[in-house]
């Protein structure tokens, strides 16, 4: 049942459709959801502690994992799976997730490289990974030279993002899931600012659904999803992940209108929501003064979305909305770069 606390949206992808829900104690719908797939084993993956490992009501692995950019690589994704072998799991069982976002990609990847595909459960426990990561079936992990370089489309059987895992958040987890919901303010959503959290988050995923339902495998509109990403994902590589996903891409939304009013896509006041919008939910949106514009323009190039030419690849507002532009020029980047107010 749906409720004014509690909320579920379905991503509607024919034969893999699936629901999220969101609200508090939803955790404890595990079981039936194990249950619903039919497996008789369950390899569980957490980086929560032991009194937040949810119930799966089969026989279950518990594999401790620790959310963070350090561990979201490949040899762990390698790891994982061979605790799946020792434990017998078969293609008719399944896997869960129970962490953040970086927990959420790398489990994702495991289940999907696991005898071809196994079924996967998120259960996100950050505002970021709840908002955006266990939502879509993207799962990836880095590689030194760039983020998520190395992934699979692989859905979920059900995603349950009970916001009681929220109460333990540090302030700055708080702001790092936040960067997420402020650009949605651009993309579709539109404000969501002062509304209870359940309905940010649901509104957040309803939107991302929306998005992903229509084109799952970034051929086209899907690429809106990454509104401030392209610079938010060279500030977490220029600044040693010191800088957090969510921190990025509220730097990189600020970015993202500055550019879009320099190319004469936007006129000066949507140029000034960014800004507002981003500085509203209380988000950095300085850039930080040790790194260099050279340092993010190599950064950028790195970017998935980029093809052939010269010039970079955004998420760009216009008229008509986001939309994704190609060779966008490197002078004109590096302008806007220089000209964002830095941290002191």
């Amino acid at each position: 049942m749906t409720t004014a606390q509690s909320r579920r949206i379905e991503v509607a992808l024919g034969e893999r459709s699936y629901q999220v829900h969101v609200g508090a104690g939803v955790r404890h719908e595990l079981c039936e959801v194990i249950a619903g797939i039919g497996a008789r084993r369950v390899a569980l993956v957490t980086a929560r502690p032991p009194e937040w490992t949810p119930e799966t009501g089969v026989e279950t692995l518990v594999i401790q994992a620790r959310d963070g950019e350090r561990d979201k690589t490949l040899s762990w994704v390698e790891e994982m799976c061979r605790r799946f072998a020792d434990f017998g799991l078969t293609r008719s069982d399944a896997v869960v997730s129970c962490g953040g976002g970086t927990t959420t990609d790398a489990v994702g990847l495991a289940a999907a490289l696991y005898h071809r595909g196994v079924p996967v459960v998120h259960l996100p426990t950050s505002l970021l990974a709840q908002v955006d990561a266990s939502v879509g079936g993207k799962t990836a992990v880095n590689l030194p030279q760039g983020k998520n370089l190395v992934g699979a489309y692989w859905q979920p059987r059900a995603v349950l993002c009970d916001v009681e895992h929220l109460q333990t958040l540090p302030p700055r987890e708080w702001t790092n899931g936040y960067g997420e919901i402020a650009r949605c303010h651009f993309i579709g959503a539109g404000d969501l600012r002062g509304l209870p959290l359940v309905e940010q988050i649901a509104s957040s995923i309803a939107l991302k659904s929306s998005v992903v339902a229509a084109d799952e495998r970034d051929s086209g509109m899907r690429h809106v999803l990454n509104y401030g990403h392209t610079l938010g994902h060279a500030l977490e590589r220029a600044t040693d992940f010191r800088m957090r996903h969510g921190e990025g891409v509220a730097i990189g939304t600020v970015f993202a209108g500055r550019l879009a009013g320099a190319l004469g896509r936007i006129d000066a006041r949507r140029v000034d929501e960014h800004l507002e919008v981003v500085s509203g939910y209380d988000l950095p949106t300085r850039l930080p003064e040790e790194v260099g514009t050279g340092e993010l323009i190599e950064l950028m190039r790195l970017d998935k979305k980029r093809t052939e030419g010269d010039g970079l690849t955004f998420v760009l507002d216009g008229p008509n909305g986001a939309e994704l532009v190609e060779d966008v020029p490197v002078p004109v980047v590096a302008e806007t770069i220089d000209a964002m107010p830095r941290m002191s």
